[in-house]
């Protein structure tokens, strides 16, 4: 996380000299010990979020696939003039035990088109589809499978 908050102050800076590093590693040093005193994180969960970047990089792919796919359903959906919209609100069940984890998932329905993460509290999210049909396999959807695998990586 260090690095990153260095990387990020390197980039929002627009240009590297030896003062901007220097100020960068103090003040990314700063953050990092503020984050890990008052919001609990910790060297362990850096490594353990390193150990994901493969998986966590393949479901990036998948999550922009899927946002392609559900974009040509939505305008489908949209475009045709014989079908009904049936708007719905559906309570989706995740086995998911990180909160990352169901947070990223929770963002991952909302990007893709058509539905809408109104509420997550446990391990519940309550989401609205634009068509009944874009609430099926939520529960086990490929967001779901790729997420477990990613939780399985200790």
């Amino acid at each position: 996380m260090y690095l990153v908050f260095l990387l990020l102050w390197i980039i929002l800076n627009g240009r590297v000299t030896l003062e901007i590093v220097l100020f960068g590693m103090v003040f990314s040093a700063v953050f990092y010990w503020f984050i890990q005193k008052f919001l609990g994180h910790s060297l362990a969960e850096d490594r353990k979020w390193l150990r994901r970047l493969p998986r966590l990089a393949k479901y990036m792919v998948i999550l922009v696939f899927e946002m392609i796919k559900a974009n040509r359903d939505v305008i489908r959906l949209v475009l045709s003039p014989s079908q009904e919209v049936e708007p719905q609100l559906v309570e989706v069940r995740t086995s998911l035990r990180e909160d990352s984890l169901r947070t990223l998932l929770a963002n991952s329905i909302t990007l893709t088109p058509g539905t809408i993460t109104v509420r997550l509290k446990g391990g519940y999210l309550q989401v609205h589809c634009l068509d009944s049909s874009l609430a099926e396999g939520l529960e086990d959807s490929t967001f779901v499978r790729q997420l477990r695998e990613m939780e399985a990586v200790k």
